[in-house]
């Protein structure tokens, strides 16, 4: 289901290598500060540099026997450095490695998606510009309300888009921090300089104050922004399954070449990508309620936690990135039929201009329960004969007796619903 691009950038982040790969520069980023500090001789330094990596394979089988992650790590590493591996996660505990390496890979995370958003931004602009004046119905409960346009509602995703890209900036601000304070986070055993000097060097900055581990509450609000950004996807492509529908067939997502719609029915072109951008949103929520629940550990910490964001954490990001790589090409390729648009504004004959009608007669003088009693009763009569509005407005004498023909005539102009569109263009930036 994920396609090679997606693989390739996102998913070796989150690789086991990557991760390894993170942790491996941070150690001898740690023995380089504690060398500066004059723990650590320059002879030894020099060895740790030269002679320091890792075999993932042998990581794994020394995890089997160990049943610890880092540990396994740490012992494999030492293999290839040598006596100087004394020095190795001296005054360190397994947190430092694992939740600094986590947070460099969440930024590196963040930098792809905020790529993404500029290019779903990008697309939305081109097609809200197009049909900036193309006129469409609005509805609301499903029912046909009153008329806009569909770059109206292009230009609403965008601005939304808009601010997720500004959510995406602070949801990676807030994993841009690293930790090496040992055990309880008490910095008893390890000097507060070598967090300093290995979060400079990595692009972090150190946390204020921690414990075994960085606060939950960074990665929740991390997880939680992936969620949202997914649901304001969700929100594009479950617009687009509605306009879709046969009976409606505003827009349809590109149906390609060669591309089976049923394998029973060959007439059906489904909004299939939409509908699975529309699952996959399901997995991030549900992903964020599992990072609320880990913000509350034992005490200091406990490992509750770490099952929990081996998971959630790629997976999220993963997906995604890969709901981007769908959406994107659905809103450049995007079939609209403005026809079929102009078809659906004429469905309520005319029902869609009550209220203009109905504040036209307030201005002559009348209330806001006698004018809206009279619109009522003659939009009932609509639903119920095969009369147009107009028509019915036209015959009725409560009506003609404060508006004249020419006037109700006025009150069905669509220009008067669309007349500050490029107000609204220019109040979300795309003027």
């Amino acid at each position: 289901m994920i396609d090679r691009y997606t693989l390739s950038k996102m998913g070796n982040i989150w690789s086991e290598k990557h991760k390894m790969e993170i942790m491996l520069n941070i150690e001898v980023l740690a023995c380089e500060a504690m060398c500066k500090l004059g723990l650590i001789p320059k002879k030894s330094m020099e060895k740790i540099k030269k002679n320091a990596k890792f075999d993932i394979e042998e990581v794994k089988k020394l995890e089997e026997k160990t049943k610890h992650d880092v540990v396994a790590f740490i012992n494999n590493v030492g293999q290839y450095i040598g006596p100087e591996a004394r020095y190795l996660h001296m005054g360190l505990t397994s947190s430092d490695l694992l939740d600094t390496s986590l947070s460099v890979q969440c930024v590196e995370a963040s930098e792809i998606l905020l790529a993404d958003i500029k290019k779903l931004l990008l697309v939305l602009k081109q097609k809200a510009k197009k049909y900036k004046d193309t006129p469409c119905i609005a509805r609301t409960h499903g029912v046909h309300a009153e008329p806009m346009t569909f770059g109206l509602k292009l230009a609403v995703w965008y601005d939304e888009m808009k601010r997720n890209y500004e959510r995406m900036e602070q949801a990676k601000e807030m994993m841009s921090y690293g930790k090496l304070s040992g055990a309880v986070g008490t910095f008893a055993n390890i000097d507060p300089f070598v967090e300093e000097y290995v979060c400079e060097n990595l692009g972090l900055k150190p946390v204020n104050i921690a414990t075994q581990i960085i606060q939950r509450d960074h990665h929740c609000q991390f997880v939680s922004t992936l969620a949202l950004i997914g649901c304001s996807l969700n929100k594009i492509a479950t617009e687009i399954r509605l306009l879709q529908k046969t009976e409606v067939l505003e827009v349809e997502e590109p149906f390609f070449k060669g591309q089976i719609g049923s394998s029973a029915m060959p007439h059906k072109r489904n909004p299939v990508t939409c509908e699975r951008i529309s699952g996959l949103s399901r997995l991030l929520r549900s992903n964020a309620q599992a990072a609320f629940e880990n913000i509350s550990l034992w005490h200091e910490r406990d490992i509750s936690h770490s099952s929990v964001e081996r998971v959630i954490l790629p997976d999220s990001a993963i997906a995604l990135n890969y709901m981007f790589h769908k959406i994107i090409p659905i809103i450049d390729g995007l079939l609209v039929y403005p026809k079929n648009m102009i078809f659906s504004l004429s469905k309520t004959k005319g029902l869609i201009y009550s209220q203009r009608v109905l504040l036209e007669l307030m201005k002559k003088g009348l209330t806001r329960e006698a004018a809206y009693e009279i619109i009522q009763r003659c939009a009932m009569q609509v639903w119920q004969e095969t009369s147009d509005f107009k028509d019915i407005l036209y015959r009725d004498r409560k009506v003609r007796k404060y508006l004249k023909p020419n006037e109700i005539d006025t009150c069905f102009d669509i220009k008067y619903y669309t007349r500050h569109s490029d107000r609204i263009f220019k109040k979300v930036g795309l003027k």
